[in-house]
This record gives structure tokens, C-alpha cells and sequence, in this order.
């Protein structure tokens, strides 16, 4: 399973941030739910099924 690049979890964290307002000092907050989404969006990805692995 390949892990998030910083890049994508850098663009998915200033997406999350653009909608929550833009608030300072949630930074570290964004990133990490935005690390955890992209790996949950890996798992659940169509691809990796036990049929086509």
C-alpha cells in the first residue's frame, strides 16, 4: 500500500483549512486529517480488492 505523498497531504490539509475558515494554529490538525484521509482512501480504493491483488 503506498502512504500519502507530503504533496497530496499538503493540498488535501490547505483544502480542509480553506473549509473550516482559514483559522490559525491548526496546522499540525489538518495535516494529520488529512494524512488519515488519503490512507483511508487507499484502503478503500476499488483497486486493491482480494480479487485483483
Amino acid at each position: 500500500m503506498a502512504q500519502p505523498t507530503d504533496e497530496e497531504i499538503k493540498k488535501r490539509a490547505y483544502e480542509i483549512w480553506e473549509r473550516h475558515g482559514r483559522p490559525e494554529g491548526k496546522e499540525d490538525e489538518f495535516w494529520q486529517q488529512a494524512e488519515q484521509e488519503l490512507r483511508n482512501e487507499d484502503k478503500s480504493s476499488p483497486i486493491r480488492t482480494p480479487d485483483t491483488l
